[in-house]
Parts: C-alpha cells; sequence; structure tokens
C-alpha cells in the first residue's frame, strides 16, 4: 500500500532484499521501482519514506521497522547512522562477507562477461574494528545536529566540532567523540585537541566563509607502535600554533612524528603542499615480515595493515614464483608489493607516476637491503611501452594495483601485446577490474580469484585475480 505526504510516497511494510553498491540496501516498490535505502539490512521488513524519485528508482529512508533481520545487530557506535563511515555496522560480520563476496561475483560475471573459475572463500579480517591506521578529521565551527537532537526538547549549541564530513555534504562537520575505526590514543588525541583548542578559544574552520585557523587533523598509526599527527591550519598563527603544538608533544609524548601544514588555498588536500616538522622525524616505519617501511605524511600505505599483510601473500601466491622470474610491478606506489614479492623472484621493476612514492620506495628497498628491485616514476601508459621493455626485460610476471578507475586502455594493450605468462591483478574496484578482465579475456583465462575484505562495516572490498595464458 501507498500513500501520498506531500510531494513524497510512503510505502508500508516493504521487505529489504539485498545489499547494493556503495553500502545502500535495495528494497521493491509496488510498482516495481527499486528503491535505494540506508542503514538498513536485508531481511528488515520496514515502512519507506522517499526523499527522491528518478525514472527508474526511489531513494528514501525507513521511518518504521516492522520486522527485524536475522542478520541485523546491535551498532556499537554511538554515531553510527549520522555519520555514514561504517555503513554497514548494522549488519553481522558473517553477512557482511557474504555480500561482498556476491557484489565481486556478480561484477566479474555481469560486466565482464567471462569465463571464471569457482572463487576462493573471502578472506575476512580479524580485527573488525580499530584496524584502520590513518584517520583524516575536519574542524568546523559549526557542528552538525543530529536528527534526534533537532527532534528533542533540549537546548541545542552549535559549538564547534572535529569529526567527519556528513556523507554528500562538503561543509557539514558531525562532532565525533569516539570512532572504532583507529586504536588508542586515537579517539584521545581527537579529543584533547578539541578540548585545548575550545579553552584557549582557537577558531575552528568556516568552510562557507573560508575563515578560521584550525582546518584539519590526520592521526596515523603503525603496526609498530608508531604514531603521526598533521595539523593543517587554514592560517598562521604563530603563538597559537606553537601553543597547541607543545601541548600535544607533553601531553602524548609517543607521538612519533608531529608535523604541520599552513594551507590558505581552497580544497584542504596536502600533496601539493610544504609539511613542515614540529617535534620527531618526518616518518613512521611500517613493518611487514621483517621488512620495514618508513610512511611520511603524503604516502600511500594500505590502511588495513594487517590485512594488508594477508592481501600480499595472496598476491605472491598467486604469481606463482620460483626465484627466476622477472616480475614487472605497475602502480607499484611506495613498492611494498614489489619489495614484499622480491625474495621470491629474480628481479623486480616497480612503476609509478608519484614521484614522491618512488623515492619512497628507493629509500625503503635501501633499508631493508633489497637489491633487485628498481622504481621508476612515469605516468603508466607512457612509461610502460616498448623501448621500457626493451631497456628492463620481458616480464614473466606482471602484478598491478591500479586505482578504482582501473587500468588505461593502452596498458591493457601493452600488456596483451607482451604476453607475460602470467597477471596478478589486485583491484579496489571490481567493477572496473571486471571491465579490463573482458579487454584481456582474448588471451588470457581467469584461473584463480579470492575477494580480501580490507574495510570491516563497510561494503568496499580487495579481490585479487590470477590470469594465465590461455
Amino acid at each position: 500500500m501507498a500513500r501520498k505526504k506531500t510531494d513524497r510516497i510512503v510505502f508500508e511494510n516493504v521487505e529489504v532484499l539485498d545489499a547494493g553498491a556503495k553500502g545502500v540496501s535495495v528494497a521493491k516498490a509496488p510498482d516495481g521501482k527499486i528503491i535505494f535505502l540506508p542503514n538498513v539490512v536485508p531481511g528488515d521488513v520496514v515502512d519507506v519514506q522517499t526523499t527522491k524519485k528518478r525514472k527508474a528508482y526511489y531513494e528514501g529512508k525507513a521511518t518504521v521497522i516492522h520486522k527485524f533481520s536475522e542478520h541485523r545487530v546491535e551498532p556499537i557506535c554511538e554515531h553510527f547512522g549520522a555519520c555514514g563511515g561504517c555503513k554497514w555496522q548494522n549488519m553481522s560480520y558473517d553477512q557482511q562477507l557474504f555480500y561482498k563476496h556476491q557484489e565481486v561475483y556478480n561484477n566479474l560475471k555481469r560486466i565482464g562477461k567471462i569465463e571464471l573459475p569457482e572463487f576462493e572463500p573471502i578472506l575476512g579480517s580479524k580485527e573488525q574494528f580499530f584496524y584502520r591506521n590513518k584517520m583524516e578529521f575536519s574542524f568546523s565551527n559549526a557542528r552538525w545536529l543530529t536528527e534526534e537532537e533537532v527532534k528533542s526538547d533540549a537546548e541545542l549549541v552549535r559549538e564547534n566540532a572535529l569529526g567527519f564530513h556528513i556523507p554528500k555534504m562538503w561543509d557539514k562537520i558531525l562532532d565525533i567523540k569516539k570512532c572504532h575505526l583507529q586504536q588508542d590514543p586515537s579517539n584521545a588525541i581527537r579529543n584533547e585537541i578539541r578540548a585545548f583548542a575550545n579553552a584557549n578559544e582557537m577558531e575552528f574552520y568556516n568552510p562557507r566563509e573560508a575563515s578560521g585557523f584550525l582546518r584539519t587533523l590526520m592521526i596515523r598509526t603503525a603496526s609498530t607502535g608508531e604514531i603521526m599527527v598533521l595539523i593543517q591550519f587554514f592560517k598562521e598563527n604563530k603563538k597559537q600554533r606553537e601553543l597547541l603544538l607543545e601541548f600535544l608533544m607533553e601531553r602524548f609524548p609517543e607521538i612519533t612524528s608531529l608535523q604541520y601544514v599552513i594551507n590558505g588555498k581552497a580544497n584542504d588536500t596536502i600533496y601539493d603542499q610544504d609539511v613542515k616538522l614540529y617535534k620527531g622525524r618526518d616518518y613512521i616505519l611500517e613493518e611487514m615480515e621483517g621488512l620495514k617501511f618508513s610512511i611520511n605524511a603524503k604516502s600511500f600505505y594500505q590502511t588495513n595493515s594487517d590485512q594488508a599483510y594477508e592481501l600480499y601473500a595472496i598476491t605472491r601466491d598467486f604469481a606463482g614464483l620460483t626465484g627466476e622470474e622477472l616480475v614487472y610491478d605497475l602502480y607499484t606506489g611506495t613498492g611494498t608489493i614489489a619489495q614484499f614479492v622480491s625474495k621470491k623472484a629474480k628481479k623486480v621493476v616497480g612503476v609509478e607516476a608519484v614521484p614522491e612514492a618512488i623515492a619512497d620506495a628507493k629509500v625503503n628497498a635501501d633499508r631493508n637491503k633489497i637489491t633487485n628491485c628498481e622504481f621508476f616514476v612515469g605516468d603508466m601508459k607512457n612509461v610502460f611501452n616498448d623501448e621500457f621493455i626493451a631497456q628492463h626485460g620481458h616480464p614473466d610476471v606482471i602484478i598491478t594495483d591500479p586505482p578504482r578507475d582501473g587500468m588505461h586502455k593502452d596498458v591493457v594493450e601493452q600488456i596483451l601485446k607482451i604476453a607475460p605468462k602470467r597477471v596478478v591483478y589486485v583491484s579496489c574496484n571490481s567493477a572496473t577490474q571486471a571491465r579490463d578482465l573482458a579487454l584481456m579475456d582474448e588471451l588470457y583465462k581467469v584461473v584463480r580469484v579470492r575477494p580480501v575484505d580490507m574495510f570491516p562495516q563497510t561494503h568496499h572490498v580487495e579481490n585479487v585475480v590470477l590470469l594465465e595464458l590461455k
């Protein structure tokens, strides 16, 4: 039954059928259209109020839950629902893994339209909370008021906030008291900074007016116990800046690297900014299987250290190395995969577009006394050409771990042209991976597939595929 409510529609007693893309669940309206719903679990029976109507689907929210799914669990975070970060925290972990596995399978089957082997079981994460090694928070001079607060009779104060962006709202920040994604002292550092800044009347950033003093906070932790804190200021105020940074060093002497940025530009990305070291050293060390990797403020490193090890172990296993192979590691980043597989390869050649990442890769290889890895900078579609192959040798195995957009078609064409025996394709987006696999289907057969869950409580999933020449 459906009834009109102003220009929105209410559907009653709708069963939630599936978990869809981007962490929202899927139901079906009486007229046959799909409804996308946040914060519900497949198996729930709900009343839905639509918020958007499109030609082929509705977007809506559950207003009443008549029946709870057997897969529903109580979220442990007080910010669940408003935050939007851990969209699946109300779903049992086994069920999260089921839907991640299903998403990978559906993408490879429907988009790739290729012959697939039986998938190996998705590798779940031993830690389902406090697994992230990097978190970024934003300051705001007016915190976001939750729906519950607005509906309550309490007198509301829109004081300063330090937390996360509300989904799809660039200027709205939810104040976070306790986040369950990063280990201590992450929560303590964030909460102490907020309290100290308030007590000392430091201006929190106003994104609409582009004014204020405190802009963002980044905390990085490592399995070695080392900690990096980087505060981004919108403008320089030496007295207040040093007051805050000195307080942090005194309150948290365990901080390995304390850095800051003065950034007055329109966006808050730090990659084109001059990062200043205040105390300690300008990197922290991560360790994996005896290898040490330095991570600086701008470094990319897998954000779940424990699962990164598992992901790389699967990648190395799929590569089937005997010690005689020349391996190309495309989109090598800071060279972590390249160095991780190097002891089982004759030689590894890593290619990456970001110069700072390659500089890190070389430093890390020196630190780890690895002599059979070489690293080169350049845009993959331009660098990875016939001349490069002639200069560095014909690879027996290619490992590729591209960004979410997948591989450039020119890179795919070059792989097909040189036809290495095996290709191991690591992906954080199985849809673009499926597209690329379809392009390679004329020459390669998919022989192994294993999804890996790097991000419990979210819909994100990595996938490793082994291709062999037909």
